[in-house]
């Protein structure tokens, strides 16, 4: 899901990066590996922060019931599913883009290789980190072969630099995707340290840091906005967990999740990889939004 003010042409993720050819690359078996190239912002980014200790927010009760206390969390990534993501340097070919939300996007040029995947489906999101400059060029709704794309944001990823206040970016909130992902090779160490990302069919005309845009006319506060930072109860046992899905779990207590778009409730994301087991991320299923809360990180930014 995407925008609802103003509401976005959905293009089609379909076309090439090669002019004339007639599908965008598929992601492939397994992901690539960043390892250690690059920081994925700071150590004191949202994205890294512990936020196991910190309090509730006042509104979480009526946030969770929004979403659905009894609604299923799920795991919306797995050996052939999710928002894959490319690595580039600097001899990759920049190309340039022409956006339908011009005026929130960055123009670019975005550096894309040849084989870069696209995510399969409506939203079309087109992921890359260039290693030799440490930024991360994101692209929202793809026309491949076209350059065209619904909005894109770059960003550095040894900054703590948010998107100027009310733009969006290749996500509704005006956050970064590929911090938000699950990626298989972090899982294969034991250990994600940072924030997920999560969707939620009904959001607030609203949004908290590090967010900058919302995609809603919503004015109710019981309804969660943008940039809304949920955890896993530290009362809920995870320990009988089978061993991937328990490093999920695991950081959900530490770091949440951050709520980044429309979407389906409780549907939290990662990157597609073939090593993942699909039946061992199953065992996150049986978690429920009554077993979430949200924490307080900031006051809720609204123009109504």
């Amino acid at each position: 899901m995407r925008y609802l003010f103003p509401v976005a042409v959905v293009l089609c993720a379909c076309g090439s990066f090669n002019q004339g050819a007639t599908s965008c690359p598929s992601p492939p078996a397994t992901g690539p590996a960043l390892n250690g190239a690059c920081p994925i912002f700071p150590a004191d980014n949202a994205w890294n922060t512990d936020i196991s200790s910190a309090l509730p927010d006042p509104h979480s009760g009526a946030w969770v019931a929004s979403i659905g206390t009894g609604t299923g969390f799920h795991p919306d990534f797995g050996s052939q599913y999710g928002i894959p993501f490319a690595l580039a340097g600097s001899s990759t070919p920049r190309v340039s883009v022409s956006f339908d939300y011009a005026d929130e996007s960055d123009p670019g040029p975005y550096p894309v290789p040849a084989d870069a995947p696209v995510e399969q489906g409506s939203d079309g999101h087109l992921l890359v980190i260039d290693t030799s400059a440490c930024k991360l060029y994101e692209l929202f709704a793809v026309q491949c072969g076209a350059w065209h794309a619904g909005s894109g944001a770059i960003f550095d990823l040894r900054s703590n630099a948010l998107r100027p206040a009310g733009w969006t970016s290749a996500d509704a909130a005006g956050l970064p995707i590929f911090p938000g992902l699950a990626r298989y090779e972090e899982v294969a160490v034991g250990a994600i340290r940072h924030a997920l990302r999560f969707t939620a069919s009904r959001t607030q005309a609203g949004y908290i840091a590090p967010a900058t845009h919302f995609a809603s006319g919503n004015t109710d506060p019981n309804v969660p906005p943008m940039g809304a930072r949920a955890r896993l109860k530290s009362t809920v046992v995870i320990s009988g967990m089978t061993p991937q899905a328990k490093v999920v779990a695991q950081a959900l207590k530490t770091y949440g999740m951050i709520l980044a778009d429309n979407g389906s409730n409780w549907y939290v994301t990662g990157a597609p990889d073939t090593r993942w087991d699909d039946s061992d991320l199953d065992a996150l299923k049986q978690l429920r939004g009554s077993d979430f809360e949200f924490v307080h990180t900031g006051d809720v930014v609204t123009t109504h």
